[in-house]
């Protein structure tokens, strides 16, 4: 399997599908989903894997980690109706005030507030509620405290998953010598640890602007 990056291919469909030409112009997208027929759908499928080969090698799969993804889980199963899609969630107040501390060298303008990270956080949870309930079984949720509890177990469940054979290089990740080109770029060359679980907690006292942005999503995943 190939380790790419956070591809654009899928997004820049989804923009495409919509029309805009001005940020004024109302997008088409995704009403515009129902009335492509399935050879439409199939040529816009065969595009994706056409215009990410340059970012592959010659595995017979690969993986997409582009985060904003999740917006587009509905075009990606009309297109793509064979990929297997994994939401990798975090506890809200790690996940949100990791977000908020990493400068990232584009795009995701929602993480430099900790009201607007803990809103995007809470309407994407909100997101994939609907995504599960529309398409259910399709979406994979893997718990980022559970790898770290148990790595060989969350592994072993993905591969399952993805109907894949379990492999030790899984577990050996951070060995890898391909380039990584991603935010996380240090933390993938060493193993998992459990040191920057409840990081956020040395700045607690300073997240109550992001506690009320989440709202009621701290209720599914109470502090404790």
């Amino acid at each position: 399997m190939d380790g790419t990056k956070e591809l654009v291919q899928i997004i820049a469909i989804a923009r495409r599908l919509g029309g805009r030409r001005q940020k004024s112009e109302a997008s088409k997208y995704p009403g515009i989903l129902p009335t492509l027929d399935a050879s439409e759908l199939y040529e816009l499928g065969q595009e994706y894997i056409d215009r990410t080969r340059i970012q592959r090698g010659t595995a017979p799969f690969f993986i997409d980690k582009m985060p904003n993804n999740f917006f587009h889980i509905g075009l990606i199963h009309l297109i793509l109706p064979n990929a297997k899609i994994i939401d990798a969630r975090r506890h809200p107040m790690a996940a949100c005030f990791s977000g908020f501390t990493q400068l990232f060298a584009r795009g995701q303008p929602f993480t430099y507030g900790l009201s607007n990270i803990g809103r995007y956080y809470r309407n994407y949870v909100q997101l994939m509620d609907h995504w599960d309930e529309v398409l259910p079984g399709k979406v994979l949720r893997v718990q980022y405290e559970d790898v770290v509890a148990d790595t060989e177990a969350q592994v072993r469940r993905v591969l399952d998953y993805c109907e894949l054979p379990f492999e030790t290089g899984c577990l050996e990740f951070y060995q890898t010598k391909r380039a990584v080109r991603t935010a996380s770029s240090e933390q993938v060359r060493q193993p998992i640890y459990s040191g920057a679980l409840e990081h956020w907690r040395n700045y607690e006292e300073h997240l109550d602007e992001l506690k009320d942005a989440l709202g009621p999503v701290l209720e599914r995943y109470p502090i404790g």
